[in-house]
């Protein structure tokens, strides 16, 4: 038991702890409580996996709420989004739920919080307010509106509702302490007015609350026990329990806040709002670009549910942020691809191969493994002809013996086929070679049972047979940025560190059965990588997209 104990992460300690204090597990419920105004990215895998894993482990409901309360910026795009990323990660939900569910009971609190001399409608411009506020090491100074009478700011407060003032003319503080050195305590808005539309209440609303306002209210509306989020939120969690205390009713769940480091992963950005300038300066195609460090994104280039959640898991739940390597990442993918995806036959930089001594008009289809990590994945059939495409890389007219491919006067193994013998080359007229000529020991044929058979030669190539070739649009992902951090400089645009090499696009070759694979299906491009079909295939483009390649050199500790 003790063992046990000290395997917790400090979230689960607290948890047990108040279940050993009083609180019992049919009051346990957790949220996730996305914004809607843009896709899930690396950064909220996080959150997705702690909420919902607490979740499974504790048998409790986990709600999906969206903090829908700045219409400005939130679209039913988003929302979908979401619910579509959180059920790929593998995750159920309790309820889907929105902030704006809450907004008239928020409202009637706010007129409370009025009535009780604890909130005051100020009709200064924000900017004044901002800087009357100062700073940590400074006392703010009144809004001279503090101590207006209770009467006139519920009147206020009202036609502010009603959508009498202009934008920005007035707002709703909360009248808490201007010489607090939290600056969240310094009399934070509560409301502001916003005269645009709600993706799910249309018009109704001409003012809406802000975030700090409506978080807390809505996780105890809720009745969340425990509300977990990022760091940057420490220095809000008094206001959140100042909040919570008045309207707080004992006979009640009170949330409790509780704050994990967020996840920086090297090589991506995780800021919405840059996001956001990636896409309208057509630097990437999109969200979903595989470039992209949203969860669609990493979807669309081929990453799994369970490679996420694995490398959530071995980065832990910790207090102290740090910058975690896009390797262990990549890791994560490839060890779970290594166990599930099948092994095909694809050149991505084909030059033609002639078999000189194969019948001409002869085709065989030989017998090749699925994938030899699974037990049950069998075999497939693949065709073999007289002209064959190779990889490119893979002859040398002359190489040392440290070079175990094709090169002229060398033999090689073809995959599950012959062995052949290079003989000679034709090129043009820039001296790049256009055809391989070689020849093929019949008596070679993999699995025949022969003793000519069963001799070894150090190279296995890859190949597709020319006549039944696929043509194939491939697109060779990289990082989209040249350094670790690219938002770390305040004065340096993160722009300037898009990789110009992020993506190359090329034409290649595979066997034929690869046109009917399903969009997403993981394959490993043997010898090449790890692939997966794209949504932009069509009947006569069929496009794969590369998920990570085959090796790398991270160590897992």
């Amino acid at each position: 038991m003790e063992e046990e104990k000290k395997s917790l992460n400090f979230i689960e300690q607290i948890i047990e702890d108040d279940l050993a204090n009083g609180l019992t597990r049919e009051q346990i419920r957790f949220r996730f409580p996305p914004e809607p105004n843009g896709y899930l990215h690396v950064g909220h895998t996080k959150a997705i996996c702690i909420n919902f894993g607490l979740g499974e482990k504790y048998n409790a409901p986990v709600n999906l709420r969206f903090d829908d309360t700045n219409p400005e910026k939130e679209e039913q795009e988003f929302v979908d989004s979401i619910k579509k990323d959180v059920e790929w990660l593998g995750f159920k939900w309790d309820k889907v739920l929105y902030a704006s569910d809450y907004f008239q009971q928020l409202y009637d609190w706010a007129v409370q919080l009025i009535k009780e001399g604890k909130a005051y409608v100020d009709e200064q411009p924000s900017e004044v307010i901002t800087e009357q506020r100062k700073n940590p090491t400074e006392p703010g100074v009144e809004s001279p509106y503090r101590n207006r009478p209770i009467e006139e700011s519920l009147e206020l407060f009202e036609k502010m509702k009603n959508g009498e003032f202009d934008e920005g003319s007035m707002s709703l503080r909360a009248k808490i302490d201007m010489v607090s050195p939290n600056m969240n305590m310094r009399d934070p808005v509560m409301y502001r007015i916003l005269k645009r539309p709600h993706h799910r209440t249309g018009t109704a609303w001409k003012i809406y609350p802000m975030y700090d306002w409506a978080h807390g209210e809505s996780d105890y509306l809720e009745q969340v026990s425990h509300s977990l989020c990022s760091l940057e939120f420490e220095n809000h969690r008094p206001l959140y329990n100042w909040y919570l205390e008045q309207v707080y009713d004992k006979t009640k769940v009170a949330p409790k806040q509780r704050e994990f480091a967020r996840m920086n992963v090297s090589y991506m950005i995780t800021s919405k709002r840059k996001l956001q300038r990636l896409i309208a300066e057509n630097a990437v195609t999109g969200w979903d670009d595989p470039r992209m460090p949203t969860i669609s994104g990493m979807r669309r280039k081929g990453f799994t549910p369970a490679s996420i959640r694995n490398f959530i898991e071995k980065v832990g739940v910790a207090k102290r942020e740090n910058l975690i390597e896009l390797q262990l990442l990549e890791f994560c993918v490839r060890e779970d691809l290594n166990k599930i995806a099948k092994r095909v036959m694809a050149v991505v930089d084909p030059v033609k191969l002639v078999i000189e001594n194969y019948p001409e008009g002869q085709e065989e289809w030989l017998e090749t493994e699925n994938n030899p990590e699974q037990e049950d994945a069998g075999t497939r059939k693949v065709p073999f002809s007289r002209e064959l495409y190779i990889e490119r890389e893979d002859f040398k007219e002359e190489a040392n013996n440290k070079f175990f491919r094709l090169k002229l006067g060398g033999e090689v193994r073809l995959k599950s086929a012959y062995i052949i013998k290079a003989e000679r080359v034709e090129k043009d007229e820039n001296g790049e070679i256009t055809t391989i000529y070689a020849t093929y020991d019949e008596k070679s044929k993999s699995g025949s049972g022969t003793e000519e058979s069963l001799r070894k030669v150090k190279g296995t190539l890859h190949w597709v047979s020319a006549k039944h070739a696929l043509p194939v649009e491939v697109r060779i992902y990289d990082k989209l940025f040249t350094v670790e951090q690219p938002d770390a400089e305040k004065d340096v645009d993160f722009l300037n560190f898009i990789n110009p090499d992020s993506v190359q696009v090329v034409q290649g070759f595979a066997e034929p059965g690869l046109k009917d694979v399903e969009v997403g299906e993981p394959l490993q491009f043997q010898r090449i990588g790890y692939f997966t079909k794209d949504q932009d295939s069509t009947d006569d483009k069929v496009v794969f997209n590369r998920t990570v390649t085959l090796k790398d050199s991270y160590k897992p500790e």
